[in-house]
């Protein structure tokens, strides 16, 4: 199974904006919208996780995390750590 990470937002080029400082270079997703990416391992997520937590303040965007089929997690600056720390614990390798 694939974790997958969904962004939203209602802000026309906000994600683009997100993602380009994250990614550390200029991108130009196609929905301004929504964006979606799986991962194959989980762990690598929890660095979106960290960043997306980190910019709250900056970006109004909403985050979701699946873990297992068709469940999905809202990710907020409540949450963010206790699920970084059952992701290091889930798949500790």
């Amino acid at each position: 199974m694939l974790a997958t990470v969904k962004l939203q937002s209602k802000k026309k080029g906000e994600l683009n904006k997100f993602l380009s400082e994250y990614y550390n270079t200029n991108l130009e997703i196609e929905d301004h919208f929504k964006w979606e990416k799986k991962y194959e391992n989980p762990i690598e997520i929890t660095d979106i996780i960290g960043a997306f937590v980190d910019n709250s303040d900056h970006f109004d965007i909403k985050m979701w995390i699946s873990l297992d089929k068709d469940i999905f997690v809202k990710i907020s600056e409540q949450n963010a750590n206790d699920i970084i720390k059952y992701l290091f614990e889930r798949y500790p390798y």
